[in-house]
């Protein structure tokens, strides 16, 4: 009976560590974006950090290099200064980069 009781203490502070490093994680995340903006038609292809407009789910799903809908996140105050072939990155969608991209949900 002792040993359950150990198993259970053990079990219940193990999840209550876990729960607090999942509460912290995201004021360490949020910290370390400060200093970062979304930078948009600069990702190669799968490549982006998160959500390239409609039709994608989230990070890896852009189609094509330099996307215009899709994003990749860099140091505040040097989006507009990245090259690509196909001009300089945006703070906001590119609706019409190498084709017809939705703005509507980036």
């Amino acid at each position: 009976m002792e040993r359950k009781i150990k198993q259970a203490a053990t079990l219940a502070l193990t999840g209550a560590f876990t729960a607090a490093i999942a509460l912290a994680a995201p004021t360490v995340a949020q910290d370390g974006m400060k200093d970062m903006e979304k930078c948009y038609g600069v990702a190669l292809a799968g490549k982006n950090d998160c959500k390239a407009g409609k039709g994608t789910t989230c990070a890896g799903t852009s189609t094509v290099d330099y996307q215009g809908n899709a994003w990749s996140l860099v140091k505040k105050g040097t989006c507009e200064k990245v090259s690509t072939p196909v001009g300089n990155g945006s703070l906001s969608c590119i609706g019409d980069r190498g084709g017809k991209y939705d703005c509507s949900e980036a």
